[in-house]
């Protein structure tokens, strides 16, 4: 919303009619949510408070007021802190002309809790990677007063100590303190650490009054002086601000503020969990199969002849085909049969094993005491788990099922494979599905997207060896419309992006051949040849050593790539590149995970890109990745360097159903041609490491499930 308030107008007959309209309800006392500001962070309405929201949580926020609009996606990374990327579309900024399209990060961290006669206390850094529209720090204190009423104060810095400014209380640690130095903007997305807390300090603070269940009420006093908006955007009058949030539903809330004296502003905040599903019930999988009594188990041996196995084995593919669960391979090695599993359905790979297990319990002859499911992936055994029959009729309804279970399953790297299936090879694979393709950020049109119908095809004629291709076509959308073009001094491999979209209807986006492997025990292989990608194709080669329980793993990948032509058909352009990198990963616990690759990349350059995701076990990823070459600042242009975030949503999240399929999208402030990486499917972590011990321990809650 960008609508421009009119100016001098007085928010009391506002609130009132609000007032009017909210019915108060009666029973308990409504305790006092913590919201979002303006900037889309905790706080008030343009300050911040020293609280946070619930941990996980995924917040998007668009505010405006006098034609400035601020939209802002925030997650809530650790229970903690929490980051804001934030893309405000600023007019009438004073020294400039035209719209200036504004991208900017912030971090917010609660240092202390509330306890007793103690406020919480937190710290923030606001537009610390960007063009300093918005730079500012501070810290700020948060104290309860009844479960209705709250009352926060703090002393800001850059922008924040802008109004009411005194000299800076740090510089009793030196000169150097007094003094904010002055931002070069550059190109933009540098971290400027010389300005922070320097300069002049200020204070704010603010009260919060819930007087519904619904409805609170805000008023601050703003160290804010608006110093590129006024006086061209808007005239300040005053330093209080006055408001008024209303939850439409709990996660969503609407606010009206009255701001700095003159002008009508307006929020909407949208908010979801990845810990808490839409969908009630949690979860509409059929259930799992009862385990059949050892003592109701007909007393036979395996059978003999080949074609009773056969009829054995085939009991055993349609059982588990019913659940959800494709048989790769079995045989038998004494008292213990061995299977090889492919999950096809479950976003927890123990939830696929489980039910392996109960299929097995149901179908195996009573000679047959022991189950070793091997989870398969591309063709390749990844993982062993050992498991007692009696193990499973014992603990099937302890109170401890889950926790007794994984403690007496052993599981370890799977060696060679066996023999597939005879009815496994060849298999083809096709489907028919929409697609959605946004684009974000073009100063001319900062929303484009398409909006089509793609066909994916999959031929296996061996194990690890497939073939796969997708071709799209266009129904709907604006991509094709972007007429800015790329001024990239560096090759060309990304910020082309807009002639691709332009030529590519319809789009074959990919067409390769990759065969996967398995050289050593901790060891894993692939080798892809063909279109890889939309803008490229060739050879990519991957080697990945990840040990089974171990939470380290190093790969190393070898590319050799030539460009596409922009109608993404057969075609190629005459640029090519030999391009690689050495990975390390680290899983760090509680669903973080941390990645170095360092290498050459697509424009020649060379560096490394720094990522962290967060994920959860229900299959969400919330993630953020940072890439610094050899290229400079100045060349790269503007942002200066790569950097973004992604996304990953679970379909079975939304739905309720099991699946293993999402959605997934990167949020890129830029897109440049420095520290373009290429985009090969199925790389190797992302395959095996969800097949591993520490995965799943991880998702083990799920095992009888």
């Amino acid at each position: 919303m960008r609508r421009r308030a009119t100016k001098k107008t007085t928010g009391t007959g506002l609130l009132a009619i609000l007032l009017a309209s909210v019915p108060f309800h009666s029973g308990a006392d409504p305790t006092l949510e913590t919201s979002y500001n303006s900037y889309g962070y905790p706080g008030l309405i343009d300050m911040p408070v020293a609280l946070s929201r619930p941990d996980g949580e995924l917040a998007f926020t668009t505010s405006s007021f006098a034609g400035q609009t601020r939209n802002t996606l925030t997650f809530q990374i650790t229970p903690r802190l929490s980051g804001s990327f934030r893309y405000s579309v600023l007019d009438d900024l004073a020294g400039r002309t035209g719209t200036l399209y504004d991208r900017s990060f912030s971090l917010h961290y609660r240092l202390l809790d509330e306890s007793g006669w103690r406020p919480a206390f937190a710290v923030g850094l606001n537009d610390f990677l960007g063009t300093g529209v918005y730079a500012s720090e501070y810290i700020v204190a948060t104290k309860t007063i009844t479960p209705r009423l709250r009352f926060s104060a703090g002393m800001g810095w850059g922008r924040l100590g802008s109004s009411g400014g005194f000299t800076n209380p740090l510089s009793v640690f030196g000169d150097r303190w007094d003094r904010r130095p002055a931002r070069d903007a550059g190109k933009g997305g540098e971290v400027e650490a010389a300005e922070f807390f320097r300069g002049d300090a200020a204070l704010f603070g603010g009260l919060e009054w819930q007087a519904t269940e619904r409805l609170s009420f805000t008023a601050e006093y703003s160290s804010d002086a608006n110093p590129d908006e006024t006086p061209t955007a808007f005239e300040r009058d005053s330093q209080l601000n006055f408001g008024a949030r209303y939850a439409i539903r709990p996660d969503i809330d609407l606010s009206l503020r009255y701001l700095y004296g003159s002008e009508l502003g307006v929020q909407v905040t949208a908010a979801l969990n990845p810990k808490a599903p839409p969908t009630a019930t949690g979860g509409r999988e059929p259930a799992p199969p009862p385990l059949r009594a050892e003592t109701r188990v007909p007393r036979v041996s395996w059978p003999d002849s080949v074609e009773e196995t056969t009829t054995l084995r085939r009991r055993v593919a349609d059982a588990l085909a019913g659940q959800g669960v494709r048989l790769h391979g079995m045989r038998r090695a004494d008292d213990t049969v061995r299977i090889e599993i492919e999950n096809a359905t479950y976003t927890h790979e123990a939830q696929a094993v489980g039910r392996t297990a109960r299929v097995l319990s149901r179908q195996m002859p009573a000679d047959i005491t022991q189950f070793v499911i091997i989870p398969v992936t591309n063709g390749i055994p990844v993982s062993e788990l050992r498991l007692r029959r009696q193990d499973m009729a014992a603990l099937e309804h302890h109170l401890d099922g889950s926790w007794r279970s994984f403690a007496r399953t052993r599981i370890a790297a799977a060696g060679a494979g066996m023999a597939p299936a005879p009815e496994r090879y060849p298999r083809f694979d096709w489907g028919l599905t929409p697609y959605l393709s946004p684009s974000l950020f073009d100063p001319d049109n900062p929303v484009r997207a398409d909006f089509g119908a793609q066909l994916q095809a999959r031929f296996e004629p061996a194990p690890g060896l497939e073939f796969s291709g997708t071709l799209r076509k266009r129904i709907i959308g604006n991509r094709d419309e972007a007429t800015r073009r790329s001024n990239s001094v560096l090759p060309r491999v990304r910020s082309d992006f807009s002639l691709y979209d332009i030529e590519g209807d319809p789009a074959l986006t990919d067409l390769t051949g990759a065969y996967y492997f398995k050289p050593g025990r901790d060891l894993y292989g692939r080798v892809s040849l063909g279109y890889l990608e939309p803008m490229f194709g060739g050879l990519s080669s991957e080697l990945l050593w990840k040990p089974n329980d171990s939470a380290f793993a190093l790969g190393i990948e070898a590319n050799y790539v030539k460009q596409r032509d922009y109608d993404q058909m057969f075609g190629f352009r005459s640029y090519d590149v030999a391009t690689g990198h050495v990975s390390a990963y680290w899983d760090m616990g509680n669903g973080f995970h941390a990645q170095i690759d360092a290498g050459r990349y697509l424009a020649g350059d060379w560096g490394a890109t720094f990522s962290l995701d967060r994920e959860f076990n229900n299959g969400w990823k919330v993630g953020a990745f940072a890439t610094l070459t050899d290229v400079p600042f100045d060349t790269f242009g503007e942002g200066s360097f790569d950097k973004g975030l992604r996304i990953t949503v679970p379909i079975s999240w939304l739905t309720g159903e099991p699946s293993k399929s999402g959605y997934s999208t990167t949020i890129r402030p830029v897109t440049r041609d420095g520290g373009a990486r290429l985009n090969v499917r199925d790389r190797l972590y992302e395959r095996v490491r969800p097949l591993q011990k520490p995965d799943l321990q991880d998702g083990w809650g799920k095992f009888w499930r």
